[in-house]
């Protein structure tokens, strides 16, 4: 059961991977003994990451934003220079906007896009080669895009791009999984619902209203670290090599129970 789940010695990606659940997925991939690059824009932030993740196994940084096609090909770049072969590319780097339906700017349009859906986009189409020289019928390579429960159902709060946005990750997510099957490169999706981050802060963080979102999860809490860690561990392992296409509501059942 440890080989049918394990990663080890495997090379992963995460962008996002300074914070929120880009981090807890780097860890959960670097404890299980995978190399993994964590990238972000922050080039302090992921480096003091890459070097506390360190302590656990293999991590190193690469600075990098994939918001714009120059920005995503040089991350990749970057990482063909270190690694031939590219066995699990995580897709979370991402970017959220919120304002009132008649005050909605384009730059919130502009910023969520070009990070959430063409980032996604153009970093996997520029590592390709490198997810290519990683498959292999019985162990694809694997591409794991992070949407949200917000592009499943309509949010209660005004992040209009945002949840457009996340339902594009999710439709490109099934888009890319049928052309790229006979690759052998799988791609999926997890949506997760509330956990502990930076877009979450603001909410979490207040006891009243951290109790309400609470209330409005039918498991009863936030998602947790090994939550998102063990999911992507199986869409990374052989125990997921099977599977392509699908997008994973993570949220304690909120989408499914509703």
């Amino acid at each position: 059961m440890n080989e049918l789940f394990g990663v080890a010695g495997k090379t992963a990606l995460v962008t996002g991977g300074s914070r929120g659940i880009g981090l807890m997925i780097a860890r959960g991939l670097v404890q299980a003994g995978a190399r993994v690059i964590v990238s972000s824009r922050k080039s302090e932030d992921v480096t003091a990451t890459a070097q506390t993740l360190a302590e656990l196994g293999e991590c190193t940084a690469i600075p990098g934003d994939v918001s714009s096609p120059e920005g995503a090909a040089a991350l990749a770049g970057e990482v063909r220079s270190h690694f031939d072969a590219l066995d699990i590319l995580v897709n979370n780097a991402g970017a959220v906007w919120g304002a009132p339906l008649e005050d909605f700017p384009p730059s919130g349009w502009d910023k969520v896009a070009h990070t959430n859906v063409e980032g996604v986009f153009h970093l996997t189409v520029a590592l390709l080669p490198a997810l290519r020289a990683a498959a292999d019928a019985e162990d694809p390579a694997r591409v794991i895009n992070i949407g949200s429960i917000d592009g499943l159902r309509t949010p209660s709060v005004e992040n209009y791009s945002y949840s457009a946005s996340k339902a594009a990750v999710h439709m490109l997510t099934r888009h890319l999984a049928k052309r790229l099957a006979a690759e052998h490169i799988t791609v999926n999706a997890i949506a997760p619902g509330p956990f502990e981050s930076k877009m979450m802060a603001f909410a979490l963080g207040n006891p009243e209203t951290r109790a309400a979102i609470e209330s409005e999860v039918p498991l009863g809490r936030i998602g947790r670290d090994d939550d998102v860690a063990g999911l992507t561990l199986f869409l990374a392992s052989r125990a997921g090599a099977y599977l392509t296409g699908a997008v994973i509501p993570l949220d304690g059942g909120i989408t499914g129970c509703g």
